[in-house]
């Protein structure tokens, strides 16, 4: 049975198809970046972050994008929860727990109607706009967003509480304190119907 999802969207940048730890990748797209390597496709269903690698190239092939990988401040992470919470109350979707940090978000979102990527794509598409909208994002179509998204599927109720754990103490991990935003909701099951 599933429960919900631990969703981790990247800002464009972050995560490399040729990264030297692994990616689920299997092509790399952009001649500059295949000079520092192919694809780097893993079936590691856990993290790969802290594994041992080569950091000068990756940040070699950072420097490689079109443009500046995206580090977002204080402020434009605020933005991004504001464009959260509007795409929550278009359409009811539950948030269990957020963590918006410079180079990623992670999520633990309730089960929906609406496909995960759907889901992502919606919220990622409110931040977006709404950047653009507080005069925090520059008017040259850059991007702010990695293409795809990293979803797991939480089959378990345990699952469901390891993800929502993890995803709060995760800014502490970059020396930042835990967050709280207005638009998470505590996870319940049954779900109940949201009050939006």
């Amino acid at each position: 049975m599933l429960f919900g999802f631990h969703s981790i969207i990247t800002a464009y940048g972050f995560w490399l198809p040729n990264d030297p730890r692994g990616s689920w990748s299997e092509f790399v797209g952009r001649w500059e970046l295949v000079q520092f390597g192919k694809a780097t496709k893993t079936d590691d269903l856990r993290s790969v972050a802290t594994a041992p690698h080569d950091r000068s190239l990756r940040l070699g092939a950072k420097r490689a994008l079109k443009y500046p990988a995206v580090r977002f401040t204080g402020r434009q992470a605020l933005a991004v929860g504001h464009g959260f919470h509007k795409a929550l109350a278009e359409s009811g979707y539950a948030i269990h727990a957020c963590s918006i940090l410079p180079e990623h978000v992670h999520l633990v979102i309730g089960i929906h109607a609406r496909d995960i990527a759907r889901i992502v794509g919606h919220l990622k598409g409110r931040a977006t706009q709404r950047l653009h909208a507080d005069g925090l994002w520059p008017s040259d179509n850059r991007p702010v967003w990695a293409e795809r998204g990293w979803h797991v599927f939480l089959d378990s109720i345990a699952d469901v509480h390891r993800a929502i754990a993890y995803v709060e103490a995760n800014p502490e991990k970059e020396g930042k304190p835990r967050q709280r935003w207005s638009f998470v909701t505590p996870f319940v099951w049954p779900p109940r119907k949201a009050a939006f």
